[in-house]
């Protein structure tokens, strides 16, 4: 093998791989983004429930609120985890797919963890 298709292979690995590390970057600031809204969000009807709210309805909303938390955040690593499969599976990254599934296995714990 030449010294220019060594170079030319060498290329086309690294562009494949800024890729796909793009690919990562923007998922990773869209959950940044979408956790800041939650939190936002969170704040803004736990401040109208306080003021506005009973005791029983309060508990009420806590409850419902943990649970769908908890449910978001299993879809979300799962989700991850999912996508990040798919990237993994373009042609000449398949250390990259040993991540993947490793994160697939833990959306699965995660998962089987809060469940109980």
């Amino acid at each position: 093998m030449s010294k220019d298709t060594k170079a030319k292979d060498w290329d086309n690995l690294w562009g494949e791989y800024m890729e796909l590390l793009k690919k990562w970057t923007q998922s990773f600031q869209t959950l940044q983004k979408i956790s800041a809204e939650v939190q936002a969000k969170y704040n803004e009807v736990s401040a109208k429930a306080l003021n506005e709210s009973s005791e029983k309805t309060l508990k009420e909303f806590y409850e419902n609120w943990q649970k769908t938390m908890n449910e978001a955040s299993l879809n979300a690593t799962k989700q991850f985890g999912q996508n990040w499969q798919k990237i993994t599976n373009q042609p000449g990254i398949d250390q990259m797919k040993v991540y993947g599934d490793l994160m697939n296995t833990f959306a699965e714990t995660w998962q089987k963890m809060w469940k109980k």
